[in-house]
């Protein structure tokens, strides 16, 4: 018996060691894990009006990570921010949310050294909005009319796959059919994840068409090490040369850059040449933060986004959050409901025109669209994914065999996010959720569906 105390007791302590430890030294992986879950809970309390707990369930517990469904949040409304830790007591991480910016990670927990910036415009009014253009046809108003035929196709879970929260489909620049999962609706922004990089790649045509940048640009970096001749294109291609580890679920350069790290862009451009300029193509949430940060430094005005793209497309619900540094996230972190989100793909159906006005350079979006050699075809030379899914066969595009035009190009995103821009057909279809790896879905048999049921 005094043999099974003592072992009891010696157990007792080692686990008692092993939270203090914790306590005061979390390794990188919790500390990554509590700082997702402060900034996927901040932005959906503060940017969509969701509960947080509601959200701590089905947004980090729920999708299957053993190590996330021991994680505990607390919400301070008044200042605005979300405290995250590992069984309510490790590993601290913090996010605030401001207005009109939305919300930011805090990697080392000192809220009060977040760069200023200024509250960007929300309200109606700011956006123009009037009793008569909501009641327009979309995208000049909120109206839509019905396809049937399409909106029947929406009910099939099979067809919008598993954790589907919204779904809106436009044919010639009108919504056709559109479906929200309980608890969502029109309203509610929802990230995009990667998709942003898009987005990202149309603020540097804004500056092309302004004289401000160009796509051969390059001494982004001091002379010295080769890096000083990356060229804009070469970024946007993915194909800088640049080492970066785009590896998900551990503690890579990805999650360190999104959860540790206090300027985004300062991580990605301190990475050493790993490849020859422009010879290889590797994803890099990296790269599109270092545009964003030659976007911002160029425009030499904090609301470039908002007055150049979101306001006049009256993308109202749009937002793209910044880093501590106040370099917007451009690689990950814009929310939109999704008719503004299919108000962009619109834009991109338009090349480049909205209401007449040409906003990018000619031929920018076909240029956007244009494979990478490098990529063996699957991407383009503006953040843009040209087939659905990876091949079956390398090399060849697998949505040939859904009858999907090769027009065709993508926004795509983490865990399920999808926008399809079919050129030819003057079709786009957004597909928004939270559909982990381990439920695997593509959106083409979505759009097959759609295609075969419009005239």
């Amino acid at each position: 018996m005094k043999i099974l105390v003592r072992i009891l007791a010696v157990l007792i302590i080692l686990i008692g060691a092993g939270a203090a430890f914790l306590w005061l030294r979390p390794p990188d992986l919790l500390r990554v894990g509590v700082n997702y879950t402060a900034k996927t809970v901040c932005s959906n309390v503060f940017l969509a009006g969701r509960d947080a707990q509601d959200v701590l369930q089905s947004d980090v517990q729920s999708p299957g990570n053993g190590l996330l469904r021991l994680m505990r949040v607390s919400v301070d409304p008044q200042r605005r921010v979300v405290h995250a830790s590992f069984l309510g007591f490790i590993a601290a991480g913090f996010a605030v949310s401001r207005p009109g910016v939305g919300c930011t990670v805090v990697a080392d927990g000192k809220l009060d050294h977040l760069v200023p910036l200024p509250a960007r415009p929300t309200s109606d009014a700011a956006s123009g909005s009037t009793a008569a253009s909501i009641t327009a046809l979309w995208p000049e108003g909120e109206a839509v009319a019905f396809t049937p035929a399409i909106q029947a196709l929406l009910a099939d879970d099979a067809l919008t796959g598993p954790g589907m929260r919204a779904v809106v489909v436009v044919d010639h620049g009108r919504i056709v059919a559109e479906r929200y999962a309980p608890g969502f609706s029109k309203t509610t922004p929802l990230i995009g994840w990667s998709m942003a990089k898009t987005v990202t790649a149309t603020l540097v045509g804004l500056l092309i068409k302004d004289g401000k940048l160009s796509l051969d640009q390059s001494g982004f970096w001091p002379p010295g090490d080769g890096r000083d001749h990356i060229r804009i294109a070469d970024l946007m291609a993915m194909s800088s040369g640049l080492h970066f580890n785009e590896e998900y679920g551990a503690v890579s350069d990805v999650t360190r850059m999104l959860f540790l790290t206090p300027d985004m862009a300062g991580f990605a451009a301190a990475q050493p040449l790993e490849h020859p300029i422009g010879e290889s193509w590797s994803y890099s949430s990296g790269t599109a933060n270092i545009v964003a940060h030659i976007v911002q430094d160029t425009a030499g005005s904090p609301t470039l986004i908002e007055d150049r793209l979101f306001t006049p497309l009256r993308m109202t619900s749009a937002v793209i959050e910044p880093d501590e540094h106040g370099t917007l996230v451009g690689s990950s972190y814009m929310y939109a409901d999704a008719r503004d989100w299919a108000r962009y793909a619109q834009f991109l159906l338009q090349n480049g025109v909205w209401q007449g006005q040409p906003m990018l350079p000619a031929g920018y979006v076909d240029m956007m669209a244009t494979p990478v050699a490098a990529s063996r075809g699957q991407y383009g030379h503006g953040f843009v994914w040209l087939w659905g899914s990876d091949p079956l066969i390398e090399g060849q595009n697998p949505d040939a065999a859904f009858g999907i035009p090769p027009d065709t190009f993508y926004l795509s995103g983490h865990d399920g996010q999808a926008i399809a821009v079919i050129r030819s057909r003057q079709i786009a279809v957004v597909r928004l959720g939270l559909t982990p790896y381990t439920q695997p879905y593509s959106p083409q048999r979505l759009i097959q569906a759609v295609l075969e049921a419009t005239p």
